[in-house]
């Protein structure tokens, strides 16, 4: 997925010109990976365009950053409106991909990262579909990676650390290396966590089921808990259970979700065809009403948007 260079990204409280917004090598979070960040879509509108469950995402970011320590020289209202500032003055009328992060800067180095500077940045710019058009459309191929998820008491599978998603690049490359499109990551006792980036449901009976976030060292996606509220409001049964890898063989319809992936269905797990090997009629829905919310089309949903104008 490459990257569109935009005119600016915000830093530190200011808008730089692209190709100025560097750091140091001597950046700490670049040599420790202790920083964390958040994924955003924002998505054009009747209306304009949108950013979706903005204020979410940043307390979640600032959430992750007090789990770190790392006190972030930003409140939530700043981080918000910075947002909406920068896609709006990047004219991404068409919707965008945007990435805040809270990291330790330039200045210390070692292993205490107490005295380290906090520096924040945004950026945006245009980016499609995470897992392609046809993934979307039609389904993706899994493989239950031999890559663990983190152990919850080892690091915090709570918070989205930098660092930790090395984890998820061995587990991706992985995957793709052996063909498939995305990798099913396990907890440390077996049971079924979540992919590289994304949240995982099945679908038995018309019943949604997805790994507690707890147990099982999933990050409690804003994605999944939207898709949780799309359910319910369509009828359907959402629970949460521990999941083995061979319930996912065995489900009815699969599916992923994700502020980048978006809603996938899942055709394939280990080369077992889930279902029909085609999108399920509880996937198909949930779709496309997530779809449909995220571009302002659904009115009880509206609430999720935040508009930058």
């Amino acid at each position: 997925m490459p990257i569109t260079p935009t005119d600016t990204i915000w830093m530190n409280g200011e808008l730089v010109p692209w190709d100025q917004a560097t750091v140091h090598v001597l950046t700490h979070t670049l040599h420790y990976g202790s920083g964390v960040f958040e994924g955003i879509r924002a998505y054009p509108t009747p209306a304009g365009v949108a950013v979706f469950r903005l204020t979410e995402h940043i307390d979640r970011l600032v959430t992750s950053a007090k789990i770190l320590m790392l006190e972030c020289p930003f409140s939530r209202d700043e981080l918000v409106a910075a947002t909406k500032t920068l896609v709006r003055e990047n004219r991404l009328d068409e919707g965008c991909y945007i990435r805040p992060l809270v990291y330790l800067g330039y200045g210390e180095m070692g292993l205490n990262p107490l005295p380290c500077t906090v520096d924040v940045s945004i950026a945006a710019w245009p980016w499609g579909t995470y897992l392609g058009d046809e993934g979307v459309a039609n389904g993706i191929r899994l493989k239950v990676s031999s890559w663990q998820r983190h152990d919850p008491n080892a690091v915090p599978t709570a918070a989205k650390v930098t660092g930790m998603y090395v984890n998820s690049s061995l587990a991706k490359m992985e995957a793709i290396k052996a063909g498939y499109d995305e990798a099913v990551l396990l907890a440390p006792d077996g049971h079924v966590s979540e992919c590289t980036g994304e949240n995982i449901f099945v679908v038995r009976d018309g019943h949604l089921v997805t790994p507690p976030v707890s147990d099982a060292g999933a990050l409690a996606g804003i994605t999944l808990r939207s898709v949780k509220t799309i359910a319910h409001d369509l009828g359907l049964e959402v629970t949460h259970e521990t999941l083995l890898r061979t319930d996912l063989y065995t489900a009815d319809e699969a599916f992923l979700t994700g502020t980048a992936a978006e809603v996938v269905p899942i055709r394939e797990v280990d080369d077992r065809v889930v279902g029909d090997g085609q999108p399920g009629p509880v996937t198909t829905q949930i779709q496309q009403v997530y779809f449909a919310a995220v571009r302002g089309e659904v009115d009880r949903y509206k609430d999720w948007l935040e508009y930058v104008e």
